[in-house]
C-alpha cells in the first residue's frame, strides 16, 4: 500500500510575542527579539530573562475564565494554539467524520507551576489539600486531551515526550498517522509553561541557561562567539495536518505539503549532544531519503540552534558535512529563530515547523539575530546573520533535538 500524501491547512500559535501566526512571523522577519526581563523575584534567580507569554493575554475568545483557572498555562497555549489553526483551517466539523480526526498536541515538562504550588499546599495543609484539579492540571497528556474533548475528536489522541523535540515529534508521528490511514485530519503541536521558579531555577542548575546581563533582546545569540546558554521561553503551536486528497476536495487552502519525517537518537548523553552529531546526521538522512531528495534540494533549514555551546557546533558541522559549507553551497540558507523566540521547549519543533511553513509560502527567511563576531568553531553556513533575506524556498527542514539525545527533523515542500 502506498503512503497517503499529507499537507499542512492550518496554523496557529501563541508565543512571547502573543497570539497568532502573523503577530510572531511579523517579529521574526524583522528581526524583532521576543525576550524580556522575566518576571519572577529577580534577587533569587541568577537568570534574569525569559521569553514570557504576555500577562495580559485575552483568552476568553478561546477558553472559559471559569475553565481556565483548572488548567495549567500549557494546557490553555494549547488550547489558544489549537482554536487559532482550527479556524485558519476552514474545516467544518459538522461535515467531517470526527472519528477520522486526531490529536498529538503535547509537551516536554507538563504543569511545573501546578506540581509546585500543589507540594507547597501539601507541606502546609496535608498532603489531601491541594487542588482536586491538580492531578488533570499536570499531566502531560490534558493538553492532547483538552483538543480532543473541546471539539469532540475521537480519531487517534495522545501525547509525546521527547524533551526539546518533543513539538517535531507530535507533528512527525501524526503526519505518519495519516500516512498510514488511521486518521484523515490531525490536530499537531506542542505547548510549554515552564518559565517559573521551578523551572528557571532546575535549568540554571544544568548549566543550561544563559547568565549574560546584557539586554535582554541580546542574550540569545546562537553561534556567536560569546554565547553562554539557551534562554526558557513559553508559548503553544499547532498544525492541522490533513490527507491530500481529503484536502482538495473540500477546497483547503493549503499552505505546504510535509513530505518527510526523519527520527533518530544521539545514544550518548543525558544532557550533551553527540559531538560529531551523528544522531542529527541519521534523522536528517533519513528524512532525505524518505522525500527521495538530496542535499542539492534543500533551501533553507530552521536548525534547533539554541545558542548553547556544544549544541551549536555539532549541529552546524553536521549540517556542513551533509550539505557543504558556505563554499560548497550557495544556495542553502540556515537560521535559528530562538535567537529571537527563545527556546520554548516542548512547543519549540511544532513553531519553528510553522516557521519553516512561512518560509516557503512568503519567500522570506527569517534571520540568527546578535551575530557579531562568528564563533570559530561553528562551520561557515549562511546564517541570514542578522537581517532576513528573500529567498525563492521550495523545500525547507526543521531541525529539533532533545535532551537524552531524541532527534526529529520534518520536511516540507511547496504545495
Amino acid at each position: 500500500m502506498s503512503k497517503r500524501r499529507v499537507v499542512v491547512t492550518g496554523m496557529g500559535c501563541v508565543t512571547p510575542y502573543g497570539i497568532g501566526v502573523n503577530t510572531l512571523w511579523n517579529n521574526l522577519k524583522a528581526g524583532i527579539s521576543g525576550i524580556k526581563e522575566h518576571n519572577l523575584d529577580k534577587d533569587k534567580h541568577l537568570v534574569k530573562v525569559a521569553g514570557q507569554v504576555p500577562a495580559d493575554l485575552n483568552i476568553d475568545d478561546y477558553i472559559d475564565p471559569k475553565e481556565a483557572k483548572r488548567l495549567d498555562k500549557s494546557i490553555i497555549y494549547a488550547l489558544i494554539a489549537a482554536e487559532e489553526a482550527f479556524r485558519d483551517s476552514g474545516l467544518d466539523l459538522e461535515k467531517e467524520d470526527k472519528t477520522r480526526i486526531g490529536t498529538i498536541v503535547s509537551t516536554a515538562a507538563g504543569g511545573l507551576v501546578v506540581v509546585t504550588t500543589g507540594y507547597k499546599d501539601m507541606m502546609a495543609r496535608g498532603f489531601h489539600k491541594c487542588s482536586p484539579f491538580t492531578v488533570p492540571m499536570m499531566i502531560a497528556n490534558m493538553a492532547s486531551g483538552k483538543v480532543s474533548i473541546k471539539y469532540g475528536l475521537r480519531g487517534p489522541s495522545k501525547a509525546v515526550l521527547s524533551a526539546c523535540a518533543t513539538g517535531a515529534h507530535s507533528v512527525g508521528d501524526s503526519f505518519r498517522t495519516i500516512q498510514y490511514g488511521d486518521a484523515d485530519i490531525m490536530f499537531a503541536g506542542g505547548a510549554e509553561s515552564s518559565v517559573c521558579d521551578f523551572g528557571i531555577g532546575a535549568f540554571t542548575s544544568a548549566r543550561t541557561l544563559s547568565k549574560s546581563t546584557r539586554p535582554a533582546e541580546e542574550v540569545s545569540r546562537p553561534y556567536d562567539a560569546e554565547r553562554d546558554g539557551f534562554v526558557l521561553s513559553e508559548g503553544g503551536a499547532v498544525l492541522i495536518l490533513e490527507e491530500r486528497e481529503h484536502a482538495i476536495a473540500r477546497g483547503a487552502r493549503i499552505y505546504a505539503e510535509l513530505s518527510a519525517y526523519g527520527q533518530s537518537s544521539d545514544a550518548y548523553d543525558m544532557v550533551a549532544p553527540d559531538p560529531e552529531g551523528r544522531g542529527a546526521e541519521l534523522a536528517i538522512r533519513n528524512c532525505l531519503k524518505e522525500a527521495n531528495k538530496t542535499p542539492d534540494d534543500v533551501d533553507y533549514i530552521n536548525m534547533h540552534g539554541t545558542s548553547t555551546h556544544l549544541g551549536d557546533i555539532a549541529e552546524s558541522n553536521t549540517v556542513a558535512r551533509i550539505f557543504g559549507d558556505r563554499n560548497k553551497n550557495k544556495k542553502l540558507c540556515v537560521s535559528s529563530t530562538k535567537s529571537m523566540t527563545g527556546h520554548m521547549l516542548g512547543a519549540a519543533g511544532s513553531a519553528e515547523a510553522i516557521v519553516a511553513v512561512k518560509t516557503i509560502t512568503e519567500g522570506i527567511v527569517p534571520p540568527t539575530i546578535n551575530i557579531v563576531k562568528l564563533d570559530p568553531e561553528v562551520a561557515d553556513l549562511d546564517y541570514v546573520a542578522n537581517k532576513a533575506k528573500a529567498k525563492d524556498v521550495k523545500v525547507a527542514l526543521s531541525n529539533s533535538f532533545g535532551f537524552g539525545g531524541h532527534n526529529a527533523v520534518l520536511m516540507f515542500e511547496k504545495a
